[in-house]
């Protein structure tokens, strides 16, 4: 047989290569280059220092292509690697993924912020760890439930933003929501239930206060509302459109501005973004080394008095008790009402226990006929699970009153 030519001899061989799978396709060109670095080698003699750059650069674009090609044809052909190299690199990818968007630098957070945000940069805040999204015994489903059962409220969660305070926290919000953002704060655990006054809530408190300064300082107006507050109607047009930071309150005196007697509840608050509402929120910040082992509603109930939010020319109001209430002074009339706060309650499973009664409530009036939404005068029923919690835990029998 005569043999074929070499040039016919390299183009078979060339149509072979390209024809032949990814992966074997990666065997050749690791298998050409081996060859190469071996036949290159084996004539090497001392070279000058130029010759030596030029190999260097050699070598490095060789294997750099090699490993290339190799990459390629795994992805390719779905090459199956060992279960522990598997494992390993899911348990990487979910920690970079976690910890990319808990990086609280102001491009990640501006970016869920402006996703988020109202045409005025206004946008809603929530707080959640893992005790309250734990699907078992849910605050958020609860909260979420009650933007979609309100009156023209589910609009709004396109303006919600969930600040997640751990990593199975965020994991539950991406699963229900769309924009979350991960807060972590170095060597303290969030995930757990905090109980009231504890350290660990003291710290989530203050974290907080800290958190939402930068948002102001990042241009965004906010209400900040806490999970276990349940949204009725929309609340926007019951603000106040000249006060820099208005806040609900457990007890309501009847003047938005007296600041003697209103009893704030920093669950529930609407800050705009300028310099008063920044310098304010920091003053009440730093405020927390003057009142150790006090959390910020306490705090807040203290700097109230205080000169420098007079110099500061801050507008502060209260918000009326009517609009936006709560298990300590529920709203009265179901036809106004816009928020429902389950303050005065300690315990998760006593708040929600009793905000799901609150949720039948809404329910049961909205079934109702127009005509009987106002004639009927519908109230709330009284909290069970909270009341009892409340008295147990400020040492009162069943017959005190809860001052």
């Amino acid at each position: 047989m005569r043999p074929e030519p070499p040039h016919r001899t390299r183009t078979i061989a060339t149509s072979r290569l390209l024809s032949s799978s990814p992966a074997t396709f990666s065997g050749y060109i690791c298998l050409f280059t081996g060859e190469m670095l071996r036949g290159y080698l084996s004539e090497f003699k001392p070279l000058t220092v130029l010759h030596r750059a030029r190999t260097a650069a050699l070598l490095f674009f060789l294997f750099g292509f090699s490993y290339l090609i190799l990459y390629r044809a795994i992805d390719t052909c779905q090459i199956r690697l060992p279960d522990y190299l598997v494992s390993s690199t899911d348990m990487f990818s979910s920690a970079l993924s976690f910890n990319s968007l808990s990086d609280s630098d102001d491009t990640s957070l501006e970016a869920v912020l402006k996703a988020a945000s109202m045409q005025d940069n206004t946008v809603i805040l929530t707080t959640l760890n893992e005790a309250w999204a734990d699907p078992n015994n849910s605050i958020l489903d609860l909260f979420l439930t009650s933007f979609r059962l309100g009156y023209h409220t589910s609009r709004l969660l396109n303006h919600l933003v969930i600040i997640t305070l751990d990593q199975k926290a965020f994991a539950s919000c991406r699963r229900v929501h769309t924009h979350c953002f991960a807060l972590t704060t170095e060597g303290v655990d969030f995930s757990q239930e905090a109980y009231f006054m504890t350290p660990d809530y003291l710290k989530m408190m203050w974290r907080r206060i800290d958190f939402l300064r930068s948002v102001l300082e990042m241009g965004y107006n906010f209400l900040f509302t806490d999970a276990d507050v349940m949204w009725f109607r929309d609340p926007f047009p019951h603000f106040y459109p000249d006060a820099d930071f208005q806040i609900a309150c457990d007890h309501y005196s009847g003047n938005s501005t007296d600041v003697s007697s209103n009893i704030p509840n920093g669950g529930f608050n609407f800050v705009r973004s300028n310099i008063r509402s920044i310098d304010f929120y920091k003053y009440w910040y730093t405020s927390r080394e003057l009142y150790p082992n006090m959390h910020d509603q306490d705090v807040l109930n203290k700097i109230k008095f205080d000169p420098i939010l007079t110099d500061l020319n801050l507008n502060l109001r209260f918000l009326d008790t009517t609009y936006f209430g709560g298990f300590c002074e529920p709203s009265k009339d179901m036809e106004k009402v816009c928020t429902m706060h389950a303050n005065c309650c300690v315990g998760l499973e006593n708040k929600v226990h009793d905000l799901k009664i609150m949720l039948q409530d809404w329910k049961n009036f909205m079934a109702l006929p127009s005509s009987m939404k106002s004639s009927s005068s519908p109230t709330w029923s009284p909290p069970k699970n909270c009341s009892l919690a409340l008295r147990h835990h400020l040492g009162l029998s069943e017959d005190e009153a809860i001052s």
